[in-house]
C-alpha cells in the first residue's frame, strides 16, 4: 500500500471502516496515518505529489512507512478464490488450508484476502419515509435475557414486547414470559389502553417471524390477529420477508432501545417486584423525555401535544384476546382445547371444528362457522359437559344416583320401592344400573303397572 493512496482516499472523504477494508489495514494504522497527514496539511489545498508525501513522512515518521501488504495467504490466492466459488465460508477456508498444508493459518489473513477478491457492493440508496401523526406504529418482540418471575421467584427467559408510534417515537413496552398468541395480542391491548387510541395501521415483521414464532404464519393463530384488528379498526401491514429495516422505527429506537438502557446491566437475579410497573415508569421519565435523534424533539411531548389526539378511538369494550383451533370432536362428544376439554353436539362427532378461546368462553363453530355452543373457559385438566350434547339414551346413564332412584322409586309405590332397595343395598355387585332400567320401566308401562 502506497501512502499516497491513503491520502488521496482520506481527501476523497473515505471512512476508516471504507479505509481499512479497502487497504487492508487496521483501525489504529488508518487513523495514525490520518492524524498525520491532518498535521502537515496534506488534507486541503490541493493534491499533493507523490515524492513530497514520501519525503514528508521520511522525515517526521522515519521507518514509519506502511509496509507492503504481503498477505500469509497470498501463495493460496487461486484456492482461495475457487474455494469461494463453490460457497464455502472463510472459516471453512481457513481449516482447508490447514488440512491442506499442515501448518496454521491465520482466519483474519483470510477474510481479508477474500474482501479484495470481493468488494463490497455500494450500498444501496434508501427513501426515508415519515407518516401523518397517528397513522402507523410499529410493533415487535425482543429477546431481553433472563429475570425473576415474581410467581416463582425463578430466572426465566423473557421477552420485550414494544410498539413505537412511529410520527412521535412514543413507545409501549412490556416484558413477557411467552410469544403466545394470547400474549401478542394482550400486549395490544394494554399498548392501545396506554395510548388512549389506536393507530390506524400497525407494521410488523412477515408473517413467519419470531414475534410469535409458529403461531402468526398459521392461518388458525392469524385469525385471531385479524378478529383483534377488526375489533379495533386497525390495518395489519407486514413486512416483506428479511426486511426489518422497513421497521427500523421499532427495531432501534424500540427494541433495541429498550435492551440498551433499561434492560442493561441488570443480573438474571436482580429481583424485580414488578418489571412492568418500573418499564412503564422508565417509559414517561426517561425514554419520553429523551431528545429523539431523529425528530430533534421529545417522544412524550410529542405524543400528548398532537398524536394522541389524532389516534382512532378505543371501542367500548376492551378486546377479549382469543385463539383459534381447528380441532376434531371425540367419540366421547368432546374436544381438547388447552389441555381442558369442552362438549360438543354428538352429531359432530368425528367431524372438524373451529374453536376460538378467549380468556372468559370457549365457543366452538362447525366448519361452515355456524355457533353450536359457548362453554365457560375451564382450567387444564378440567371438563365441561353440557347433557343436551349427549345422546339421549346415554343421558340416563350418566346421571344416575342411589338418592335419585330411591327417590322416584318411593314416588311409583311400596312395592316398587322395596325393589329397588333390594337392589341398591345389594352386595358386593353394585346393582344401581339395573335399579335405573326398573325405573325405567315407569315411562314404558307407566307407573301403575
Amino acid at each position: 500500500m502506497d501512502v499516497v493512496e491513503l491520502v488521496r482516499l482520506v481527501r476523497a472523504g473515505e471512512s476508516d471502516r471504507a479505509l481499512v477494508e479497502r487497504l487492508g489495514l487496521n483501525r489504529r494504522t488508518v487513523a495514525k496515518y490520518r492524524v498525520w497527514a491532518s498535521e502537515r496539511g496534506l488534507l486541503e489545498g490541493p493534491p499533493p505529489k507523490a515524492a513530497a508525501v514520501h519525503r514528508l513522512l521520511a522525515q517526521t515518521m522515519p521507518g514509519a512507512l506502511p509496509p507492503q501488504q504481503t498477505s500469509t495467504v497470498g501463495a493460496y490466492r487461486e484456492e482461495i478464490a475457487e474455494l469461494r466459488q463453490r460457497g464455502v465460508e472463510v472459516a471453512a477456508i481457513r481449516v482447508r488450508l490447514e488440512e491442506r498444508h499442515g501448518h496454521p493459518v491465520s482466519y483474519a489473513a483470510v477474510w481479508r484476502l477474500v474482501r479484495r477478491l470481493e468488494p463490497a457492493p455500494p450500498p444501496e440508496a434508501m427513501v426515508r419515509v415519515e407518516v401523518q401523526p397517528g397513522s402507523q406504529a410499529q410493533v415487535d418482540f425482543g429477546y431481553a435475557g433472563q429475570t425473576l418471575d415474581p410467581a416463582t421467584g425463578r430466572p426465566r427467559k423473557t421477552w420485550v414486547f414494544v410498539m413505537v408510534l412511529a410520527w412521535s417515537r412514543h413507545l409501549y413496552a412490556e416484558l413477557v414470559f411467552d410469544q403466545r398468541v394470547e400474549t401478542w395480542l394482550l400486549c395490544h391491548r394494554h399498548a392501545f389502553a396506554a395510548f388512549g387510541g389506536v393507530p390506524r395501521s400497525i407494521v410488523l415483521d412477515n408473517l413467519k417471524a419470531g414475534i410469535v414464532r409458529a403461531c402468526l404464519h398459521e392461518p388458525a393463530a392469524q385469525r385471531g390477529y385479524r378478529e383483534c384488528a377488526e375489533h379495533y379498526g386497525f390495518l395489519i401491514d407486514p413486512n416483506p420477508p428479511r426486511s426489518p429495516h422497513l421497521k427500523g422505527k421499532v427495531e432501534q429506537g424500540g427494541v433495541h432501545y429498550v435492551a440498551r438502557n433499561f434492560l442493561a446491566g441488570r443480573e438474571p437475579t436482580e429481583r424485580i417486584d414488578d418489571p412492568n410497573r418500573g418499564l412503564r415508569r422508565w417509559t414517561a421519565e426517561v425514554a419520553g423525555q429523551r431528545v429523539h435523534g431523529t425528530t430533534q424533539a421529545r417522544p412524550l411531548e410529542r405524543f400528548e401535544g398532537v398524536e394522541q389526539a389524532a389516534l382512532l378511538p378505543l371501542p367500548p369494550a376492551a378486546y377479549d384476546p382469543a385463539t383459534w383451533a381447528q380441532l376434531r370432536v371425540a367419540r366421547d362428544c368432546h374436544l381438547t382445547f388447552a389441555r381442558a376439554h369442552y362438549s360438543a353436539p354428538f352429531r359432530l362427532v368425528g367431524r372438524s371444528v373451529w374453536v376460538r378461546g378467549g380468556m372468559l368462553t370457549v365457543e366452538v363453530y362447525t366448519e361452515d362457522h355456524e355457533l353450536v355452543t359457548t362453554h365457560s373457559r375451564a382450567e387444564p385438566g378440567a371438563w365441561r359437559t353440557v347433557l343436551d350434547h349427549l345422546p339421549p339414551e346415554k343421558v340416563p346413564g350418566l346421571v344416575i344416583s342411589r338418592e335419585a332412584c330411591g327417590q322416584q322409586a318411593h314416588r311409583i309405590g311400596q312395592a316398587t320401592a322395596e325393589l329397588v332397595g333390594q337392589l341398591l343395598d345389594h352386595r358386593p355387585e353394585d346393582r344401581l344400573r339395573s335399579a335405573g332400567r326398573v325405573l325405567a320401566l315407569a315411562a314404558t308401562v307407566g307407573p301403575e303397572r
